[in-house]
Formats: structure tokens, sequence, C-alpha cells
């Protein structure tokens, strides 16, 4: 069997070995792949592994020998499923590699915004301490976690891993997701109410999307886009929330409509917010984004530990060992 693997660029800088996948099946290795050069790239192969490259009827039919898709990522919202099954094309995903680096972001984000820290670090390097007249200043107010409540929309591995982080700081947790019943009976809870912490003496609740809005102090976005949640940042629910509501993505960009945001940030609805995804990636120039305060973009990176990256690349491998004996494992 032939193999292709079409975006090295996009999980290995020189710090990651492509052994595992390597030493299954004859791979050629693309550092990018785009949708011009996708069908020279593929050619005649029976698997490739890919992330964002668009996988729809037209591309089966032109790649009749594609016998198996390995994405790697955990979304796959560029394979037109239906179209593969109608190919006879086997399509796996790889879920919760890289659930630690991405809450690990979240929370990097969400201490930022609180703290100023990066504000006070520039300052002092400017001097502006040495010539200060008392021993302590402060540019911004400076929040304190503890007590404050974060609304958490979406309760996958992510959004669990930073709720448990939330309580482990003494906040209240509001949790909305499109399933909350299969996580209230995993608790052994029999209302929504979910569970409250006696060791933290706060709360955990699951609730309505405007319930969250208006009740959170901090709102993090976890959820995949759908239907139902893209363009959930939004003028009509930025009004819901709080005055000076701080908001985290480190999802989907489309879940935000990022004029909005701007106006928001602008005007100092939001107070602050972080965003690791944007709309269309790369980001472009005039993206209103570029032009807000109080806001923190970094390039969809909170995934990229090389700890996730490896596990990864080692989680691709073991997907593809299934399907060569004939297994199926993370298949969508």
């Amino acid at each position: 069997m032939k193999a292709v693997y079409l975006e090295r660029g996009a999980v290995d800088h020189g710090d990651i070995s492509f052994d595992p996948i390597t030493s299954l099946i004859e791979t050629k290795i693309y550092d990018n792949t785009t949708e011009e050069n996708k069908y020279e790239h593929i050619g005649d192969a029976e698997v490739v592994f890919s992330n964002k490259i668009i996988f729809d009827e037209e591309t089966f039919t032109r790649c009749p020998k594609l016998k198996y898709i390995g994405v790697c990522a955990t979304g796959y919202n560029v394979i037109d499923t239906e179209a593969a099954k109608r190919h006879g094309v086997a399509v796996t995903n790889v879920p919760a590699y890289s659930t630690e680096s991405v809450a690990q972001l979240a929370w990097s984000f969400i201490l930022e915004c609180a703290g100023r820290i990066s504000m006070h670090n520039e300052s002092v390097h400017r001097g502006d301490w040495v010539r200060s007249e008392t021993f302590c200043y402060w540019l911004s107010p400076i929040t304190e976690l503890a007590g404050k409540t974060i609304g958490i929309v979406g309760y996958g591995n992510i959004g669990q891993r930073v709720a448990e982080i939330a309580r482990a700081f003494k906040m209240n947790v509001l949790v909305s997701t499109a399933h909350p019943e299969k996580y209230i009976k995993a608790a052994g809870s029999e209302s929504p109410a979910g569970t409250s912490g006696s060791a933290a003496e706060t709360e955990l609740r699951f609730t309505t999307l405007d319930d969250l809005f208006t009740n959170a102090d901090i709102i993090s976005l976890h959820c995949p886009m759908t239907k139902e949640t893209e363009a959930i940042i939004c003028k009509e629910n930025i009004a819901k929330m709080k005055d000076g509501v701080i908001i985290i993505n480190v999802s989907r960009g489309g879940l935000v409509v990022e004029k909005d945001l701007t106006e928001a940030l602008n005007s100092g609805k939001v107070s602050h917010a972080a965003v690791d995804v944007v709309s269309e990636e790369p980001m472009k120039a005039d993206n209103p984004l570029l032009t807000a305060p109080n806001l923190i973009i970094t390039p969809h990176m909170a995934w990229a530990s090389v700890e996730a990256r490896t596990r990864l690349i080692e989680a691709i491998a073991g997907n593809l060992e299934a399907f060569l004996k004939g297994e199926e494992l993370n298949r969508v």
C-alpha cells in the first residue's frame, strides 16, 4: 500500500518523529498541500493522512484508489463522511490527544486577562517602577478569580478539564452543553443542577446558554461548530452578558462574530478577550479583531505542545495499524 502525509508543516517543525507511521507503511511526506495541488500529491495513494484538506464527492471520485483517510486532528468537518461511505473509504480521527494543552492555554488566557501580567511586565521594563514614587502600583484593575463564575460552553474532554481547574480556583461553574443528561447521569445526579463541591465550596451547574450568558463573569468556549453553535458570540448574545465580561475562545473561530466582539471590546461591554482561532485561517489582514483593544490573539497553537503532537502521531499510527489489521479504531 502507498500512503501520503499531506501537511507535515502543520504538526512538525523538526521536533517530532514520524517513525510510528513510516514503520507501518511506505509514506511520502509533503510539508504542505493546497486545494490546488492536492490531487497531484494524493496521486494513486490508498492511504492519506490529512488535517485541513477538503475531501468531498469530487475528491473521492477523482481518487478511486483511496481506501483510508487518517484525519490528523479531532475535528473532521472537512471530510464528507457520507461520500466517504459511498466510496468505501474508511475515515478515522484522533480524539482527546490535546486536552491538557488546550486547557492549559485557555487558563493562560484567563489568568492573563484577570491579572494583566503582560501589561505590568512591560511597564516595569519601560522603567515605570524605577520612576515610581510608591513601592507598588497597578495600571488596570486586577481580578481575583475565587468566587467568580465561569461559563463553559461545551463539556467534552477539554470543557471538563477547564471546569476541573476552575473549581481548584474556587470558582463557580456554569455549563451549557448539547447533552447534559449524559454527564449528570455519569456524576450520579438526579437533576440538571449538577454537583456542589464541598472541597472547594463551589458549584458546578448545568444550565441553558441564555442563563450562562447572563450570569458568567468569564465565558470559555469549548464546543464544536455546528448549526446551533455557529456565531453564538454575537451582538444579541453579548447584550445579555454582564458588563465587563471576559470571553475566551480556544475552540472554533466561527463561534464568534468578529465584528461584534470588536465592537464590544471597543465599548468596554467585554472587558477582555482572548482567542486562539479566527473565522479564516491564516488570519486575514482586514480581520476586525486586529484593531480591538484588550484582546489576545494566538495563531491556533493551543493544541501544539510537543507532548500533544507526539501523542497525535502515535495515535495516527495506532488508527492505521488497526485499519491494516481489519479492525476499527476511532472510526467516524
